[in-house]
């Protein structure tokens, strides 16, 4: 069985009296593709907020390789280069080209020369094919262009795991494609991705395990296969059926 790096342990998110996550338990080992689903508003957002530390857990643990995270003894900075995110609005530096979107983290978080940060940030532009955008800032880009270099922009932290927060819902749809084209070659390239999406097909296709969530809990976990062909919850049967064609 392979390496564990991320566990979640009886995790909840409150926002003065809503709850908006509750005892949420799972396990990311090295190299899953973990798909998190679910209705707007059932808490998938602010899961993956809460193990970016984007948003601090009102109660429960989150551990990576073994070393609690919410326990305030470890730098958020150094935890989040580790544990990236790519958001559905994309967060690049308006006023940097993308070159140095994709250098500055590096120089400034993992104090890596420029150089090497030119040469790092060079590498995963070509791998998303944005190489020949380096001197364009986001706004003469179009949104799939954009995504496509927040990805190489956390890539190039070289981090362990990928978070993923809808990245394809800003994205007009002729644009939805290139981006899971890379995520799926990422995936094929063993990353560690945790994902929220309601890209079935990707779910289905690229993940080792699917999360449904629903009002703030785990509803069902499993295989692709044991959750979109044979889920046991009738809510998820009943979340599911939007996406069927029938």
């Amino acid at each position: 069985m392979s390496e564990e790096i991320l566990k979640i342990q009886h995790l909840s998110k409150k926002f003065g009296t809503h709850e908006v996550l509750r005892d949420i338990d799972f396990t990311v080992r090295k190299g899953d593709v973990t798909s998190i689903i679910g209705a707007s508003g059932s808490g998938k957002s602010t899961l993956l907020r809460c193990i970016n530390l984007l948003e601090t857990p009102t109660s429960g643990e989150i551990w990576f390789h073994d070393k609690c995270v919410t326990s305030g003894q470890e730098k958020a900075t150094a935890y989040r280069a580790k544990v990236g995110m790519v958001f559905q609005s994309f967060n690049l530096f308006e006023n940097m080209n993308v070159l140095k979107n994709c250098m500055t983290g590096q120089v400034k978080v993992l104090r890596r020369p420029e150089d090497a940060a030119r040469a790092n940030a060079m590498k995963y532009l070509e791998h998303v094919g944005m190489a020949e955008y380096i001197n364009a800032k986001p706004r003469q880009l179009s949104g799939g262009q954009k995504q496509r270099v927040a990805i190489a922009r956390a890539l190039a932290m070289d981090p362990e795991v990928l978070l993923f927060d809808e990245p394809t819902s800003a994205l007009d749809p002729e644009m939805v494609g290139e981006v899971l084209d890379v995520m799926s070659n990422l995936a094929k390239e063993g990353m560690t991705m945790l994902v929220v999406t309601h890209e079935m097909g990707f779910a289905g296709d690229v993940s080792s395990q699917i999360v449904y969530m629903s009002d703030g809990v785990i509803c069902e976990q499993g295989t692709p296969d044991e959750i979109l062909k044979n889920p046991q919850k009738q809510e998820t049967k009943d979340f599911l059926k939007r996406f069927r064609r029938d």
